[in-house]
């Protein structure tokens, strides 16, 4: 269980962080006790989230229910299917080649697809099919 420690509290690293498996997540600005504290609680695998935070994804949860029934409906088709393939470990080059496209091609959706899912990278875009069930295991 991850705990991310930070001074950021903006969206911009919260989520991708939430989205990439932490736990929780808490601001450098808390006490030795309550950090320690909030290590036991990830450790019994308990959310722990900065007052700040909490307040920042409960909005975004209220307004992901009313306007995203479908976490993926930004996706299009293909991205979706660049998605999955990333997810099972492909490079862009072998993505190019299973889907005969251009590698320049696959690098664009994959742009479009962590930009669409507030992610940083690749890894995190991966990690978030799995969690979110786009991929299975066999």
């Amino acid at each position: 269980n991850v705990v991310m420690l930070t001074s950021y509290h903006d969206d911009e690293h919260v989520f991708p962080a939430i989205r990439a498996g932490a736990l929780s997540y808490v601001l450098k600005e808390i006490g030795p006790d309550e950090l320690a504290d909030a290590v036991r609680k990830a450790a019994a695998g308990e959310a722990v989230l900065h007052p700040r935070v909490a307040a920042r994804v409960v909005r975004e949860l209220h307004g992901a229910r009313r306007t995203e029934p479908n976490v993926f409906h930004d996706l299009s088709d293909r991205e979706l299917e660049v998605l999955k393939l990333i997810a099972e470990g492909l490079h862009n080059s072998e993505i190019a080649g299973r889907l005969y496209v251009s590698e320049k091609t696959v690098k664009s959706h994959v742009s479009n697809i962590l930009s669409k899912l507030h992610l940083a990278d690749r890894t995190q875009a991966a990690v978030y099919a799995w969690r979110e069930g786009v991929v299975r295991r066999e």
